[in-house]
């Protein structure tokens, strides 16, 4: 899966994370919390804060322990809810750690892992993209992605 990105589904305000399948025509779109809209948001900016924010710490935490973000796994969807895996290597030993997606695709953009998703969770809840219409509106989609700035995901101002 690629990281599209994020952005906020309006009239709710609500952020969602947008996977695309690498090799597809298909999108995963994941309602997620406004601070992990945020923290993904400027992981892709490459945006660091002057203080670790919580998956940066959570990537510190990772290095110093000796491990390695291997890779994150959307596993499933069950009653509108998604879940994930984070993999990690440490000692040459695979350590899963149940996780919601939100949290480990932020971590993963910070780590630059790759992102999967089973293929039974893209089926339920992919959106396939077809024509040349809605290509169109993915590229709107980035392009709204190029210009918004992570104070926009502030829950405080909305």
């Amino acid at each position: 899966m690629e990281l599209v990105g994020v952005r906020i589904e309006l009239p709710t305000n609500t952020p969602i994370l947008l996977l695309r399948e690498a090799s597809g025509t298909r999108f995963l779109p994941i309602w997620i919390g406004a601070n992990e809209a945020t923290a993904i948001a400027l992981a892709l900016e490459g945006i660091e804060p002057q203080r670790p924010l919580t998956h940066d710490l959570l990537k510190l935490v990772t290095e110093e322990l000796g491990a390695t973000v291997d890779r994150v796994v959307v596993t499933d969807l069950e009653d509108g809810t998604f879940y994930a895996d984070l993999v990690m290597n440490r000692d040459g030993e695979e350590v899963t750690v149940s996780s919601r997606p939100s949290d480990a695709i932020a971590l993963a953009a910070r780590t630059k892992s790759p992102l999967f998703a089973a293929p039974d969770v893209i089926d339920q809840a992919g959106v396939e993209i077809r024509d040349d219409g809605q290509e169109e509106e993915i590229e709107r989609f980035r392009e709204f992605l190029d210009e918004i700035a992570p104070e926009d995901f502030d829950a405080s101002t909305q």
